[in-house]
Order: structure tokens, then sequence, then C-alpha cells
């Protein structure tokens, strides 16, 4: 019996656990549930002689691949898999994917409701301002900033686009206005959504050059990644623009310095919330087990992100 591993130190929601044993029940596999471990040495002890692996931002090293015998693919159930050490999946031979689509209109709807508190002021009792006619710009078109782009029209934003990987004729479709440079989508719109992945060509870019150019109360609404932020040039725009916002998906480590100083003018989340709905849990978790089956049964690597 093939068994798979869900090493999870924040845990899964018990719904999400129940259906990925369904799931996994069905094809007469193993659940070996790790949950709320607190030493690396638990995970390790764990990964020793499972098939498979789902996790959710724990740290797969190469330590971690290392201590494996028969692992034979390991999931990030979410988008990012920053958390996965590729090179040392590859070299072990052990197929590293994950879970695209099913935690994007949870990351959305966050992205959304950061602009309202925002736009009112993080609700201070004072008069703010609407989302209404604003201009948005989506950084990076993908599965989130699809649906973000869906949620921004119903709002009646205009709504824009800068991704040089994306069809072209794919985002004139979804009514969003592509335009061919970041310079001019952060130059056009008064709130940017960020989407990029963090990886050597992206992080750090963020920074001066294009925040400056944002329009009168422009506002950066990050939920991908901190370290895609250039926080020394942040900073720098904080304190040369009295009119500029930034709220972001997990707390920076200029966060200190910004709450000192700018009152009003930013929001953080105490940890990455994105994904953080019942529905985004459970369709993560029961992706990652499906695609394990797919992959080991048929070979289907449509995720392979290594």
């Amino acid at each position: 019996m093939k068994k798979v591993l869900v090493a999870t130190e924040k845990p899964f929601a018990p719904a999400a656990v129940a259906q990925i044993k369904e799931v996994l029940d069905k094809a007469n596999y193993e659940l070996v549930l790790l949950e709320k471990y607190t030493d690396k040495s638990e995970l390790l002890k764990a990964v020793e002689n499972v098939d498979a692996m789902i996790v959710r931002s724990d740290k797969v090293t190469k330590e971690v691949i290392d201590a494996s015998n028969n692992l034979k693919i390991v999931i990030r159930a979410g988008a990012g898999y920053d958390n996965l050490d590729l090179e040392a999946c590859t070299a072990k031979n052990v197929v590293a994917m994950n879970t695209p689509g099913q935690n994007s209109n949870a990351v959305a709807e966050l992205a959304i409701g950061m602009m309202i508190s925002i736009a009112r002021g993080n609700y201070n009792g004072k008069a703010g301002t609407e989302l209404r006619g604003k201009k948005v710009g989506i950084h990076a078109y993908g599965n989130v900033g699809r649906y973000v782009a869906q949620i921004a029209k119903g709002f009646g934003m205009d709504v824009y686009a800068y991704d040089p990987f994306v069809d072209k004729d794919l985002v004139k479709k979804d009514g969003v206005i592509q335009l061919d440079t970041a310079e001019e989508l952060y130059s056009t719109c008064q709130y940017i959504s960020l989407h990029i992945p963090a990886n050597d060509k992206t992080k750090k870019s963020i920074g001066f050059d294009l925040l400056s150019k944002m329009p009168k109360n422009g506002t950066l609404v990050n939920t991908a990644r901190k370290e895609v932020i250039n926080e020394e040039e942040l900073l720098k725009v904080f304190a040369e623009r009295d009119d500029f916002r930034y709220v972001s998906d997990l707390t920076p480590e200029c966060a200190d310095e910004i709450k000192e100083k700018y009152e009003g003018r930013f929001f953080f989340t105490p940890k990455k919330m994105g994904a953080q709905t019942a529905e985004a849990n459970i369709n993560a978790g029961v992706a990652g087990a499906n695609q394990i089956i797919d992959f080991i049964e048929n070979g289907n690597t449509t995720f392979k992100v290594n």
C-alpha cells in the first residue's frame, strides 16, 4: 500500500483532512498524518518510508529529501512553491508540484478586501473614498489576477494588467486592458494588485522607480511575497510621498518604522492569510491528493515545477 504523508506544522482544517483521507482511501493509499510538529527531526522521521508528501508552508529542504527512502512526489498545497528545494528534489528524482488555482479566489478576495479597508481609512471613523471609477492594475495576470479582475469589474473599477507571459487575447477577452510595461501599469493605476512570484529575477524588484510613478493616493496591495519588495526603497517612497499607502498579506521587515511614522497609510496581516479560508483549505489539500494518485498511477506531471 502506497503511503502519503501530510506534514503540516500549521494543519489543514479537519474537514480538509477528512476529504484528503477519503480520496486516498478510495485509491487504497494510506494517509500518514504529521501535524503541529515542533522539531525538524519529527519531519525527517516521518518522511523516511512514504511514497508521497503534501505540505503547506513547511520547508522541504535537501535534508528532508535526503531523509526519504521511497519518496516519489512532493506537493505544495498552494500556488507558491519557494519552500520546496527543487534542486534537491530533482537530484533525487522526486517530482515537485504545486496546486495552482485552488487558493486563487481566497487570495483575490483578500486583495479586494484590503483595498476597501485602506480606502476607508481602516474604518477609523473618518470619511474615506470609494473603489468605483478607480483604476486598478494587476501585476501578473495568473489565476489570482484573473479573479481580482472579475471582482474589481463588479465594483466598477477600470482594470489594467501587465504580464508579458500571458496571451493578450486572453486578457482582452476578460475585458481587461493589457499594458506593455510595468512602468506604464504603475503610472496609470491608483491601485496595484501584486501577484508576481518570488525568484531570482523578481526579489526586490518592486521599489522606488515603480512606486514613485503611481498617481496621487497610490496604493500597493501585496498578496504575493514580501521578498519581491525592496523595503529600503519602499521606506523612501513613504517618506517622499505622504499620499502613498501599502497593504500587505504579511508583515514586512520594516513594519516597525512604518507603524511609527506613517499611521493610517498601511495594513499588514499578522501572518499570511491569503489562502486561509475553509474552501481554499479543502480545495488545495484534495487537489494535492488527486495529483499524487494521478502521477503514481498514470504518470501525469501536469503541475510539475522542477
